[in-house]
């Protein structure tokens, strides 16, 4: 049977938006209405004739209205199947339902309020409404359910045109029924974890990892042109939504004034150079090209601390992503418009930037605050999803252990534990060389240390004397040591760890290069 004529709704809703006109119209087609509760009352002052469930169930709402619809001739009505049940049905007096319209009490209204106390919030979990939308959506080959009234019009428009509601609809209908009770669900679900302080920005391991993701928008491409690609929101924990409904976290949460939709790639790469911000107090600009940092650099003035990120691989910078932790001014703006870079994120931009840098149209312009990052980091792999800790160890002097003869300057120390909060971003095997509080040369991703090495020696050219050179990783062999050694960089900061460390420190001693360890390893993969 493909077209279902409605001969019996019942209504039942916490929003009653639209109700009046929507139950009026059914009314004068000739649909029986059983009404429960709020619901009753409202179609009683506007003259609309209905049954109450008790009429129909024979009992009154009880349990101060915790049980009205649970019952045999409610739930028997919905869910029976006119191809099998109706003489069981015609049996025992259940009439069938043919249109079920529920929502449910507000519950993610109440959640959110600091001053509700758990007791009346809990009673704000819908039991009757869910089980009723479930039992519809079930048997939607003979009953149909709607949960939004924005879906009033539609079925309103099929039973003028078409006597009826077709099964394609009726189906449509419950799956959108079943998004409303999971989704309900896991917001009841999501409140019990905050309570016990438990949720996806927890430190504590979860044994089911709750995650909820929206489709945000569709991007042109992928990583390449042939690839098709989507960007998906996580959505945050409905609590912390109702308290604050403008907080979002993420690239995704910017605010752009200009310039083309961003790219798969540019969400990546600005992705990456928050990650790296926000471990910087101090002025910091971060530039990164192809999900890697290729100039950082903190300064006592923002715009010097972009010209030394930016001085420390021209190359790499072109068509890069800049980040800045401070507000964009019109003296950075302008700088920053000489060069061509894809995106620039801020927390902030006076008018007189914003007005300069509209004069580059095809220049991403976005603005969001640096917030704190999610202290956990997923990464899919096929069949499953690996789930870590974000690497947020921050190391001090007192946790630097020196192994060489040569001992580092406290300039040193200090560059030192910048590289230290760089290093951590770059993929790989990694090495970075840094001098006054800048990167200057950066080998990241290879297969081989030595290798990583001789790359960020290259790139630092002729500004390696006196720098210092970190590594996320021990060396292995004392011939990345050797190689340091001809560049004039004069201490070293490594986790240490390997079985030929003996060797490594002996190595920096013949050279007279200062070394300390980390005892931590901080690798990127």
């Amino acid at each position: 049977m493909n077209i279902l004529p409605i001969k019996r709704a019942l209504l039942s809703l916490s929003d009653k938006t639209g109700i009046i006109e929507f139950a009026n119209n059914l009314s004068k087609l000739g649909v029986e209405i059983l009404s429960t509760g709020g619901t009753s009352r409202l179609l009683s002052e506007a003259g609309i004739k209905h049954k109450t469930v008790e009429e129909i169930t024979g009992l009154p709402e009880m349990l101060d209205g915790r049980v009205k619809t649970l019952h045999p001739k409610i739930h028997g009505g919905i869910l029976g199947r006119r191809d099998k049940h109706i003489v069981e049905m015609i049996k025992h007096d259940i009439p069938s339902i043919d249109l079920v319209v529920v929502n449910f009490y507000p519950f993610s209204k109440v959640m959110g309020d600091k001053n509700m106390k758990w007791d009346v919030v809990i009673e704000q979990i819908d039991i009757g409404g869910p089980a009723m939308v479930r039992a519809a959506a079930k048997n939607f080959k003979w009953v149909a359910v709607v949960v939004d009234s924005y879906d009033y019009s539609t079925i309103l428009h099929h039973l003028h045109e078409e006597g009826g509601l077709t099964v394609e609809l009726r189906k449509k209908l419950a799956e959108k029924a079943f998004a409303l009770t999971a989704t309900y669900d896991d917001m009841i679900y999501r409140y019990f974890l905050n309570e016990r302080q438990v949720n996806v920005e927890s430190s504590e391991p979860l044994d089911y990892f709750d995650l909820r993701l929206k489709k945000f928008i569709e991007l042109r491409y992928g990583e390449n042109p042939h690839q098709k690609a989507n960007a998906y929101q996580i959505e945050m924990n409905p609590a912390l939504a109702q308290q604050n409904r403008t907080h979002r976290s993420g690239v995704l949460s910017a605010a752009q004034y200009q310039g083309k939709m961003l790219s798969y790639n540019n969400i990546l790469d600005v992705d990456a150079a928050l990650a790296c911000l926000v471990s910087f107090d101090e002025p910091a600009c971060v530039i990164v090209k192809h999900a890697n940092p290729c100039g950082v650099a903190v300064s006592s003035d923002l715009e010097l601390a972009f010209m030394r990120a930016y001085q420390a691989d021209q190359t790499a910078a072109f068509g890069g992503i800049v980040a800045f932790n401070q507000i964009c001014t019109k003296q950075l703006a302008e700088s920053i418009s000489r060069i061509f870079v894809e995106v620039i994120v801020a927390p902030g931009y006076a008018e007189e930037a914003l007005t300069l840098l509209a004069t580059k149209p095809n220049l991403r312009v976005l603005e969001m605050p640096l917030q704190k990052n999610s202290p956990w980091e997923m990464r899919f792999i096929t069949g499953g999803v690996l789930v870590q800790e974000r690497d947020t160890q921050v190391i001090s002097i007192d946790d630097l252990k020196i192994v060489t003869t040569a001992k580092p300057t406290q300039e040193a120390f200090n560059s030192m534990l910048f590289a230290w909060r760089v290093v951590k971003h770059i993929k790989s095997n990694a090495i970075l060389i840094v001098k006054d509080h800048a990167t200057v040369g950066i080998g990241a991703g290879q297969v081989s240390r030595i290798d990583a090495v001789e790359i960020a020696i290259r790139k630092a050219g002729n500004q390696t004397k006196d720098a210092v050179l970190a590594s996320d990783a021990f060396f292995p062999f004392r011939d990345s040591i050797d190689c340091i050694a001809k560049t004039g960089i004069r201490a070293i900061i490594q986790p240490g760890g390997s079985v030929r460390d003996n060797e490594i420190i002996a190595a920096c001693d013949q050279h007279g290069i200062a070394m300390v360890f980390t005892g931590k390893r901080c690798f990127r993969h």
